[in-house]
């Protein structure tokens, strides 16, 4: 999928860490210390540097670093695939992973998808305790019967979320996502997206993004020590 215009060669490492390559910094080489004094007074400088930030580490998720506070993540109304409305609210009192893509997407969505499918079928009964979402950045595509149909090849836990565009964008800028419409030839399009997996707690606040690069045993008992 191509990345953000003006953003160049952007990844994402364990921990969903996003590396932007080309504006990374040049330290060069260490200084040279010419004599013991020096080098004892970089040592010592070196310790009480560590302590001073040992101390002031923030918590760290078994998945990513947990941000200072979590995010509060404003009410929207979508959509879901059955028809039925839904609106952030409904989400409140128990975690849930949330991915946002299109149903026409070649390859990161219904990898991410499947990912998702194998970590739900992992929790077995544990499923139940967590929300699984996907929401569209397509509407204009992604209806209701559309989403409905393209959900039934994965796990049955994952709940579709679609709805008119000024609801999309509502939720898209909400949890801060980047999509942007991207035309082809022959008057087709695809779209291009944020592609992480959002960890959301029981009060529907964002914590951090979920890693979906690890084995699904991982993931599972990751995600239990929250529920």
């Amino acid at each position: 999928m191509p990345g953000a215009p003006g953003v160049a060669n952007v990844s994402v490492t364990q921990g969903e860490v996003v590396i932007v390559r080309g504006s990374a910094y040049d330290v060069g080489s260490p200084a040279q210390v010419p004599n013991v004094v020096a080098a004892f007074a970089a040592a010592i400088g070196l310790w009480l540097g560590q302590r001073y930030f040992a101390a002031a580490a923030q918590p760290v998720l078994r998945n990513a670093v947990l941000y200072p506070s979590p995010r509060s993540i404003p009410d929207f109304h979508l959509t879901q695939a059955s028809g039925a409305p839904l609106s952030m609210n409904d989400w409140r009192g128990h975690w849930d992973i949330v991915y946002f893509g299109y149903t026409s997407c070649p390859d990161v969505c219904p990898t991410t998808l499947f990912d998702m499918s194998q970590l739900l079928s992992k929790l077995g009964p544990d499923a139940d305790r967590v929300g699984a979402v996907f929401i569209t950045v397509d509407p204009e595509r992604d209806t209701p019967a559309v989403m409905k149909d393209y959900l039934s090849n994965f796990d049955p836990h994952l709940r579709g979320l679609t709805g008119d565009q000024a609801s999309i964008n509502a939720a898209i800028k909400a949890y801060r996502v980047y999509a942007k419409k991207v035309p082809l030839e022959g008057g087709d399009y695809t779209m291009d997206h944020t592609a992480i997996v959002y960890l959301m707690d029981k009060d529907g606040h964002f914590v951090a993004p979920f890693n979906m690069k690890r084995t699904t045993e991982a993931e599972a008992a990751d995600l239990r020590h929250y529920l």
